[in-house]
């Protein structure tokens, strides 16, 4: 069974503990503080892996914990950073966060890595605790904890143009043969139990990818049959091709089995069912009957609607060609960017709600903020990427750090330090 979803648990590594001792030499009896800083904890970063198409391996094994950091040592040995734990996941994978639903990361387009849970730093030892009042001091840094979540995984197929429909309607047989996939064909319903990617090449070189949705049943947006585990195959394409049996083979309405289609799409995402669609009438060669052209109905059903209606044949190719180059003229007239997920969950933010206290005070000609709220956040933002330092900015405007700054009179170009971090001050 094609495997497109997932349920793994994930955690970062802890970061190692600062080590208390002192130097210890012949002849000098009271040595310094030697202690050293405790080593980074390992961090769990998701990857593209392009020879992957599915979910798989996380279906047989479901926990992930990166290492520890190694805890300092004497003679201001510093303890060894962990090593990250690297998850592989197919191109267009989401990863969600399991309780809220919300997205961390997609990985698709320019996201081919992404750290997920930042290890913990390592702590200080107590060397770095000497100060004119207090030269021997027994007091350590311990390393950042750890952190963990539950988390969804998602794979969510990129492609162009999807196809949709009922069962057996022809889907697989109208893939075949425009691209050059090989879906499996026979003449009865759910063939199809994965997505069928393929390309269409068209001569004037503008060709598309398109995806064989599996088939869609009355109830699939309420997950009847296997409606969600397609479904959401649909979310990235921006034009549908809705594929329907106009000769009637299996005594179904052609024009009923659309309306059924789209409200399970409705029920499902309504943005979904807003986006360009065009009709595949397909079966046409089996159409004998002059006495109710489906045809005819479905034109005078649909195109007033704007869905231009294709007859078709994928047994014989007949009209085919007309619907791919459509397509293709539509898809150009439609924003040409990959549709991509954008991250609504930061698991850094979470530092935001914990009820940790800190200080601002003013220190000669430098403000000073301190406390472990700061220790905390410090500790697992990356300021050195763009994301993080963008979470740095934001947590300093709704911690209320900036206000207190602004209320003990800091003016801009006035330096500000937060431990071993030093910044000047800018509005």
């Amino acid at each position: 069974m094609f495997a497109d979803r997932a349920r793994i648990y994930i955690r970062s590594g802890k970061g190692g503990d600062g080590h208390v001792s002192f130097r210890r030499e012949l002849y000098v009896p009271n040595g310094g503080p030697d202690g050293g800083d405790g080593g980074r904890g390992g961090d769990v970063i998701f990857e593209v892996d392009e020879g992957l198409n599915t979910l798989q391996d996380y279906r047989h094994k479901r926990k992930y914990t990166a290492k520890d950091g190694q805890p300092g040592g004497k003679r201001r040995c510093h303890g060894a950073d962990a090593d990250d734990i690297i998850l592989k996941v197919p191109e267009g994978t989401v990863i969600k966060e399991s309780e809220s639903g919300k997205v961390i990361a997609d990985m698709s387009g320019d996201n081919r890595r992404q750290i997920v849970l930042k290890g913990g730093k390592g702590g200080l030892g107590n060397q770095h605790f000497a100060t004119a009042t207090m030269q021997v001091p027994k007091y350590a840094q311990p390393g950042q904890p750890s952190r963990e979540l539950y988390v969804d995984l998602e794979l969510k197929v990129i492609a162009d143009v999807g196809l949709v429909g009922f069962p057996n309607v022809g889907k697989s047989t109208f893939l075949s043969r425009v691209t050059n996939a090989q879906p499996k064909i026979a003449n009865y319903h759910f063939t199809t139990l994965n997505p069928n990617l393929g390309v269409v090449d068209l001569k004037d070189g503008k060709g598309f990818v398109i995806a064989d949705i599996p088939g869609l049943i009355e109830g699939a947006s309420q997950g009847v049959g296997l409606g969600h585990e397609f479904l959401r195959h649909i979310e990235r394409t921006k034009l549908m091709i809705h594929v329907v049996d106009a000769a009637g083979t299996e005594g179904r309405d052609p024009v009923d089995d659309i309306y059924k289609i789209n409200a399970e799409l409705e029920a499902y995402n309504p943005e979904i069912a807003k986006r360009p669609q065009v009709i595949a009438a397909n079966k046409i060669d089996v159409i004998y009957s002059d006495e109710d052209d489906p045809l005819k109905r479905l034109k005078d059903e649909f195109e007033p609607k704007g869905a231009r209606v294709f007859p078709i044949s994928g047994v014989t190719g007949e009209g085919i060609q007309d619907l791919l180059y459509y397509v293709s003229e539509q898809l150009k007239g439609l924003d040409q960017a990959p549709i991509v997920f954008e991250q609504e969950y930061f698991p850094e933010e979470e530092l935001l709600l914990d009820d940790l206290p800190y200080t601002v005070e003013k220190e000669d000609d430098m403000y000073v903020v301190e406390g472990p709220k700061i220790e905390k956040m410090l500790g697992y933002t990356n300021l050195d990427s763009e994301k993080g330092f963008a979470f740095f900015q934001k947590f300093l405007k709704e911690s209320g750090i900036l206000e207190q700054l602004e209320a003990a009179g800091i003016q801009e170009g006035d330096t500000v330090r937060m431990y071993g971090l030093q910044f000047d001050y800018y509005k």
